[in-house]
């Protein structure tokens, strides 16, 4: 059987953290900017973890 292959897509939009979480960048950051309030854009940068329910099908999807 050939190898299985990691979703691209979700490859290029998350990360595993060396404790085994699943890192994800904040949505509402790409476009739009000008009518968010600085604070907001401020927040939007940060980096937040994939919630323990969807972790399973994200690292099914991320796996080599």
């Amino acid at each position: 059987m050939p190898k299985m292959k990691s979703n691209r897509g979700a490859a290029k939009r998350f990360r595993v953290t060396a404790s085994g979480k699943i890192k994800r960048h904040s949505a509402y950051h790409s476009h739009i900017l000008t009518k968010k309030s600085a604070k907001r854009k401020r927040n939007l940068r940060d980096e937040a973890m994939v919630s323990e329910a969807d972790a399973p099908r994200v690292r099914k999807m991320i796996l080599k």
